[in-house]
C-alpha cells in the first residue's frame, strides 16, 4: 500500500514526510483493518514530524484522527462488520490492568500506545486497530467533517471538562484552531459567553461567527474576566496571559501535549486567589464516545479545510502558520 512516511523528523519546509510503498497491515484476531477515507492533521503530527516530541518509532507513518470502512475483520470481532464506518483516535491502546486504567483513567495508562507515534496511523491507504479502539461514525457526518472530531474534538471535549466550565459560564479559548472552533460550539450549547484570544484576524472573524461574545488578541483585556480558560495554543508565554484574565477560584486547562517553557509568574499576580493551573494528558476511550454522542446531537460542524494526502508537507506547513481556518483534513481515498 502507498502512505507518506516519516523516515527522520525534521523542519516542515524541509518536507520530511515523503511517498512510499510499504507493507498492507495483517489484522490481528481482535483487529479490523480499515481502508481508509479521509485523516485529519493535529498539531500532535507536526509536533512529531519536526521533532518536537521524541521519536518513538521511525519510520512511522503520522496521522491519528483516520475515518474508514472496515475492510476485514479478525475471528475475534464482535463489534464492527465488513462495510462498516468506523473512526480511529490518538488512544490505541492500554494494558487494562494499571492502577491507571483500574480507575476510568486509561490516558494516563504508562503503557499506552498512540495511533501515528508508537503504531502506523493514517496517512496511508489501510491500517489496522483493536476493534475496543475503534469507534462507529454516527449518521450525517461526511468523512471529511467526521475527521477532525476524533482528536480536535476528543481532546477539545476533554478540556472543556477539566477547565470545570459550568453551564452559563464565561470561558475564554487561547488560540482558534481546530479543536477550539469544535469547543466553542459545545460551550455555546451549554449556553456560555465564550471569549477567544488569538493574533489572526481570520481566526476571530471565524469565532465571532461562531457565537463568540468577544475576540482580540491574548494582551487585549476581555469586557468580563473568565471563569475558565484553555490554551490550545502551544506557546507557554500564554499562561500567564490566561491567568491575567481568570478570575477568582478559576480553572486554566492546557491542552496541548507539547508547549515551550512556560515564563517565571508572579504568584500574587498570576496565581493567587485559588486558581487552579492543569495539563490535559491524552484522552480516554469514553470521552471519544461521549463526544461523537454530543456531536451528533447539537449537531457540531466542522468548519474544514480538504487536502490531497500527497500534500502532507504543505498542508502540514500551513498549519504550522496559522493559516487553515478551523480543521485540516486529508483525503486518502474516494
Amino acid at each position: 500500500m502507498k502512505a507518506m512516511l516519516l523516515k527522520a523528523p525534521g523542519s516542515i519546509e524541509k518536507k520530511p514526510l515523503a511517498m512510499a510503498e510499504v507493507e498492507k497491515p495483517t489484522p490481528g484476531p481482535e483487529e479490523v483493518r480499515l481502508e481508509i477515507l479521509a485523516c485529519g492533521m493535529c498539531h500532535t503530527d507536526l509536533h512529531i514530524v519536526e521533532g518536537e516530541l521524541s521519536s518513538k518509532r521511525l519510520p512511522i507513518i503520522p496521522g491519528h484522527q483516520i475515518v474508514g470502512v472496515v475492510e476485514t475483520v479478525g475471528k475475534k470481532v464482535t463489534r464492527f462488520k465488513v462495510g462498516d464506518k468506523v473512526g480511529v483516535a490518538w488512544l490505541n491502546s492500554t494494558c487494562g490492568k494499571c492502577e491507571f486504567c483500574l480507575k476510568g483513567k486509561e490516558n494516563l495508562c504508562e503503557k499506552a500506545r498512540f495511533t501515528g507515534y508508537d503504531v502506523d496511523g493514517g496517512y496511508a491507504e489501510y491500517t489496522a486497530v483493536s476493534h475496543d479502539f475503534a469507534y462507529p461514525i454516527p449518521k450525517g457526518f461526511s468523512d471529511i467533517e467526521a475527521a477532525p472530531l476524533l482528536c480536535a474534538g476528543v481532546i477539545g471535549f476533554r478540556a472543556l471538562r477539566l477547565s470545570e466550565i459550568e453551564k452559563g459560564g464565561r470561558l475564554g479559548l487561547f488560540g482558534f484552531g481546530a479543536s477550539a472552533h469544535i469547543v466553542i460550539q459545545i460551550a455555546k450549547h451549554w449556553g456560555c459567553q465564550v471569549f477567544v484570544f488569538t493574533r489572526s484576524d481570520e481566526h476571530r472573524k471565524l469565532a465571532i461567527s461562531l457565537g463568540a461574545v468577544w475576540a482580540g488578541g491574548t494582551d487585549e483585556t476581555p469586557p468580563a474576566k473568565v471563569q475558565s480558560a484553555i490554551i490550545f495554543a502551544p506557546a507557554g508565554r500564554l499562561v500567564l496571559d490566561a491567568l491575567r484574565v481568570l478570575e477568582k477560584g478559576g480553572t486554566l486547562a492546557l491542552a496541548g501535549i507539547y508547549m515551550t517553557p512556560v515564563p517565571e509568574m508572579d504568584y500574587q499576580e498570576h496565581l493567587y486567589y485559588e486558581k487552579t493551573v492543569r495539563s490535559v494528558a491524552n484522552s480516554t476511550r469514553k470521552d471519544a464516545e461521549d463526544l461523537l454522542k454530543l456531536a451528533a446531537e447539537i449537531p457540531i460542524r466542522a468548519e474544514v479545510q480538504e487536502f490531497p494526502w500527497e500534500d502532507a508537507n504543505r498542508a502540514l506547513l500551513l498549519l504550522k502558520q496559522g493559516k487553515i481556518q478551523g480543521a485540516g483534513v486529508l483525503r486518502i481515498s474516494k
